[in-house]
């Protein structure tokens, strides 16, 4: 993808999209779409990220994602919806989920992010996914709720076994200060790996 980043807007309200779009104009190439259609139009390989309103007249934004994984592009989709999620967005195909209203600083981290997600393969792709989508789930919804739903816990299931397969990479990620905010509750184990190695590597230097 390029450095310089390809981004869609798909937004009902054309006064918004046009606002985000301002407000990307000077990170991104940005086009803009105002329904569902006119963005199954637009979307081509040459875009790195969209950003995607689920409710919309027409095709709504559920329909433009499938559409957009069935045609197996490659490119990170941002939900930016007034639609508060619930456990049907864990068998979604997005990248991040962000409820309205959104700020400027908030689009720019999102389009950030993906943009350094895409950097790497399916596997870590399919981790951060899931990782974005546990973290809302925890903000949203009880534990009570948590734990009697059969799709949360497929879900747990899924990250442990991905943790245990990008353990080596995912050092290099935690880095990053906005993955380890993301993965601070679905990978602690494996931050305190890395600040105990970090300080152990301090503590070596400095007594050399």
């Amino acid at each position: 993808m390029a450095e310089y980043p390809h981004a869609l807007i798909v937004e009902d309200e054309p006064d918004l999209a046009n606002l985000y779009a301002a407000w990307l104009q000077d990170a991104c190439t940005v086009e803009t779409a105002y329904d569902g259609t006119q963005a199954l139009e637009s979307i081509d390989e040459s875009i790195d990220v969209v950003l995607l309103d689920r409710r919309m007249p027409g095709l709504s934004g559920d329909t433009v994602l499938d559409t957009i994984r069935d045609r197996d592009l490659d490119c990170r989709v941002a939900m930016v919806t007034a639609v508060e999620p619930d456990f049907d967005i864990i068998g979604m195909g997005f990248d991040d989920y962000l409820v309205k209203p959104v700020s400027k600083d908030e689009l720019l981290s999102i389009i950030d992010q993906l943009m350094l997600r895409s950097a790497y393969d399916e596997q870590l792709q399919e981790f951060f996914a899931l990782a974005s989508k546990k973290a809302l789930l925890d903000a949203e919804k009880t534990e009570a709720e948590r734990r009697s739903s059969q799709e949360y816990a497929t879900l747990e299931d899924r990250l442990a076994v991905l943790r245990t397969q990008v353990d080596d990479t995912m050092t290099e990620l935690l880095e990053q200060d906005v993955y380890r905010r993301l993965c601070q509750d679905v990978t602690r184990e494996s931050v305190a790996d890395f600040d105990a190695d970090s300080n152990s590597n301090s503590n070596s230097n400095s007594n050399e």
